[in-house]
């Protein structure tokens, strides 16, 4: 790995309602080395999404970090959203973006989840490219049952336990879910009619599971009173996204809806950004210097600041 390798990781929280403890989550990553590229919170979903990258041992202390802050603020027993989730810090990936492998992302992965483990008695599987097991390659797999249904399991079923710490779930924070993966866009399309039935319906033809488009998982799901399709496209390069645009649009027809405006949670590669096209004019507001991974290292946001409340 070389002195330029640049990583990127994608922390999300299990809590988007209360603004002072995601600011007081991000502060904590604040780790010399470290660019913070973007941070959002989502009411419906009742989760936040944060973007950081920079050099790999850096970045991985500044997760660690945010981890131990999220166990602190969040309590899970207290929590619900539409969104699944089984951990306070709920998953943590580590990404490649410039001199670096996944190999050795999914590397790095396991030395953060262990020391998430070992400084603040939070359990974690793995996942993705740092999978120690097929049936843990997937995320919806290790996050089935999510909090509620997971802690129980953990008691009775051997199989479902930690691939580090526990055997069972801290009492409030849950688990972690640490892993590597390569780019994945976070993409949300709103229909004008609230009809979670015909999102629903949207969600699973479109999905790749079910015979859709490769490398696209969805749900429908209502947010804030509006139906959504809520997507992770993890293939851009094979499945572009003015392709899953145009297959939405094919879809809501056959199902009786139109879609509305769409929304991006966190950011997207160069290599997906596509200007004037029909999927990224739909976003309110779009900049791509503030969405766009490569764009956003040329400029970083402030961290916040320490007295914010």
């Amino acid at each position: 790995m070389n002195s330029e390798a640049i990583i990127e990781c994608v922390p999300n929280f299990s809590e988007g309602t209360d603004p002072a403890k995601v600011r007081k989550i991000v502060r904590a990553m604040q780790v010399p080395g470290v660019s913070l590229l973007d941070w959002s919170l989502d009411t419906a979903h009742n989760r936040s999404v944060v973007t950081i990258a920079g050099q790999a041992e850096a970045v991985v202390e500044s997760a660690i970090r945010g981890a131990g802050k999220a166990a602190e603020l969040v309590d899970l027993t207290k929590q619900s959203g539409v969104h699944p989730r089984i951990g306070a810090a709920d998953v943590i990936p580590f990404i490649p973006v410039r001199g670096v492998s996944l190999a050795t992302c999914a590397l790095l992965a396991r030395q953060a989840g262990m020391q998430i483990w070992r400084r603040y008695g939070i359990p974690v599987y793995f996942y993705g490219a740092s999978a120690a097991r097929p049936d843990r390659v997937h995320l919806e797999d290790v996050r089935k049952g999510q909090f509620e249904g997971l802690r129980e399991a953990v008691r009775r079923d051997a199989a479902r336990r930690p691939d580090v710490g526990g055997p069972e779930l801290h009492e409030t924070a849950g688990a972690s879910v640490v892993g590597a993966r390569s780019f994945l866009i976070a993409y949300n399309v709103h229909l004008k009619q609230p009809d979670i039935t015909a999102a629903r319906a949207i969600a699973r033809d479109i999905r790749g599971s079910n015979g859709g488009l490769h490398g696209v998982k969805a749900m429908g799901v209502l947010a804030n009173g509006r139906a959504q399709v809520s997507m992770n496209i993890t293939d851009h390069v094979a499945t572009p996204m003015k392709k899953v645009y145009a297959r939405l649009k094919e879809l809501a027809m056959r199902h009786g809806a139109e879609l509305d405006d769409s929304e991006l949670i966190g950011l997207i590669p160069e290599a997906a950004y596509e200007e004037g096209s029909e999927w990224i004019t739909t976003i309110p507001n779009f900049d791509p210097s503030l969405k766009v991974i490569e764009r956003c290292l040329e400029n970083p946001l402030a961290w916040p600041a320490t007295d914010a409340a």
